[in-house]
């Protein structure tokens, strides 16, 4: 069991100061107008090697996303030197080891290799991962993970059905990530959480009424932790996208709720997780301004992480041909 362990604000001073330095190196607004409208890809890849970052080739995504692995990896390391608690790092590294985990079982099941569907950054090497998901040692992997791949696995050859086995899979990653946020004892990142688990809620119950899938499933998909429970949402999504906007009506997804039904109505489904993802962006405004403490590292990280999603978005959509104001609009909005 993680251990708990309160930390004075003061403790974050010097890494205080370096988030502080680092958060002159995200991009603007602005920077990325000016690669939305460089005249061609190579101009675009210059801009982003004089802003510190190494050649991104979108004609090559994997290599693309190993580059960013790496940028992310360098930061996460540069942060780790004077940090206090590394779990906060941790908890941005949860999420790779459960999206591991669905490509590995997804694999296992149809017989094909993992390879590129693996992303190397979180806590256990993805290599390790592998290896232990296919000699079924689970063992040596970190037990919340290690209990999520067993019951994963045993839902996915049971029921041959991939979305059970996520299900279970995304249920296991919040709670991992809920149980690290509170064995820090920071109110502020165990709310960020909650808003991650709040969006992930409303998500899934828009998609659920697309798809006119019944209550029963949405029942076993809702997860456990958000600041509205999964009772309440389920409620509300009987009544359909009325319920919802009404039960969101006065929370920060007030917008994303209405977007969703939107979506429920024919509308982008685009559009609704852009605005699920910005709400969750919404409970960080303001972190910047504080001082010291651990809430400017974790709006720090949470930036970059919306940085590295920008910029997928960016160069894979001028790669595509796309119009510049459609990737704009699907930009999540920015930090700074």
């Amino acid at each position: 069991m993680a251990r708990k362990t309160a930390i004075r604000d003061t403790d974050y001073l010097v890494i205080s100061a370096r988030v502080k330095a680092l958060e002159t190196g995200l991009l603007t607004g602005e920077r990325m107008e000016q690669l939305l409208e460089a005249k061609t890809d190579e101009e675009a890849v210059k801009l982003l090697q004089e802003w510190g970052y190494p050649q991104l080739d979108a004609a090559h995504p994997d290599a693309m996303d190993a580059a960013l692995a790496a940028v992310r990896e360098a930061t996460m390391a540069d942060l780790a030197e004077g940090m206090p608690d590394r779990r906060y790092l941790e908890l941005f590294q949860i999420k790779y080891d459960y999206h591991n985990a669905k490509a590995l079982l997804k694999a296992e099941v149809m017989g094909v290799p993992a390879g590129s569907m693996l992303m190397d950054m979180g806590r256990v090497p993805a290599a390790g991962l592998e290896t232990a998901v296919k000699e079924r040692d689970l063992e040596h992997l970190p037990e919340m993970l290690a209990s999520a791949v067993a019951e994963a696995r045993q839902v996915l050859e049971t029921t041959r059905d991939p979305q059970l086995s996520d299900i279970v899979l995304d249920r296991w990653c919040y709670r991992d990530m809920a149980a690290l946020a509170e064995a820090t004892g920071s109110r502020f990142l165990q709310g960020y959480v909650a808003a991650q688990v709040d969006a992930v809620n409303l998500r899934t119950a828009v998609r659920t009424l697309r798809m006119g899938k019944g209550t029963d499933f949405l029942q076993g998909a809702l997860l456990e932790g958000g600041d509205l429970s999964p009772d309440a949402v389920l409620k509300a999504a009987a009544v359909g996208a009325a319920g919802l906007q009404e039960l969101y009506g006065t929370t920060r997804f007030r917008s994303a709720a209405e977007s969703g039904a939107d979506a429920l109505g024919g509308g982008s489904l685009t559009e609704f997780e852009k605005r699920c993802d910005d709400a969750v962006g919404d409970y960080l405004a303001g972190a910047q301004y504080v001082p010291f403490g651990e809430a400017p590292l974790v709006g720090y990280l949470a930036a970059r992480e919306t940085e590295y999603t920008n910029l997928r978005i960016i160069l894979m959509g001028r790669a595509a041909g796309i119009d510049p104001a459609v990737i704009r609009a699907r930009l999540r909005a920015s930090y700074l």
